[in-house]
């Protein structure tokens, strides 16, 4: 019954963010139409319309991008999986992510064994919530670091556990407390979607997620997959 409940809610949340974007979507042409108009300012109350105009812009895209984000976390229940080897996924992400680290002054380590049992992922998906957890120690290290990615078949059960390791600012035990919580950030202008998506998206797969942290010294989290039958 419950289950049913949270279904119909999400579906229900989906139509109405959906008719938000269609509003949103009129806003942002017009809104465009209008800093043309104003594109070649002649006066300072001409620049001064067109900077509330690009301030407006910049809002509205923001709601989309937000919408965008809530959408991909409510519809995390219909997976497409098919056997995959982890250790090729990974490398694709990190290849993926390097030029963004190299910009970050980050140095990515991967330790991933070359005889790790495969695991039954949908891709696209999975892919989601590795990137999201490299964007979360991207911006957990301001200043550069190192991330380290290593997986292992766990001796004592039919699992895998993949960890993310970075050397960032950590967090207190109050932040760490609630860093799965929906729209809790600590980022300026951050959505606080991006890691409750990655635990949605674990847990969709028959998985779980875990997170260590320590101020001053660095986050780990922790995932453990199924190995495939």
């Amino acid at each position: 019954m419950l289950n049913e409940q949270y279904v119909e809610l999400a579906e229900l949340a989906g139509g109405f963010i959906h008719e938000i974007k269609n509003h949103l979507s009129t806003l942002g042409l017009n809104l465009q139409l209008l800093a043309e108009d104003f594109q070649d300012p002649q006066s300072q109350r001409e620049r001064r319309a067109l900077e509330r105009v690009q301030r407006v812009q910049s809002e509205c895209q923001r709601l989309v991008d937000v919408s965008n984000d809530f959408l991909r976390f409510a519809r995390v229940k219909d997976l497409e999986c098919v056997t995959t080897n982890l250790g090729a996924l990974i490398e694709e992400m990190t290849d993926f992510f390097s030029p963004t680290a190299r910009q970050a002054n980050i140095d990515i380590k991967c330790y991933i064994p070359a005889d790790l049992p495969q695991v039954s992922l949908d891709g696209d998906l999975f892919k989601q919530a590795i990137l999201n957890l490299m964007l979360n120690a991207q911006q957990a290290m301001e200043n550069g670091g190192e991330l380290t990615i290593q997986a292992e078949k766990l001796a004592d059960s039919a699992a895998i556990e993949l960890s993310l390791i970075d050397t960032g600012q950590g967090m207190t035990d109050e932040v760490k407390a609630k860093v799965f919580r929906p729209f809790f950030s600590t980022k300026p202008g951050g959505n606080g979607l991006g890691l409750p998506t990655t635990r949605k998206i674990v847990q969709a797969h028959g998985g779980t997620i875990a997170v260590q942290s320590e101020l001053g010294r660095g986050t780990k989290f922790t995932i453990r997959l199924p190995i495939a039958r």
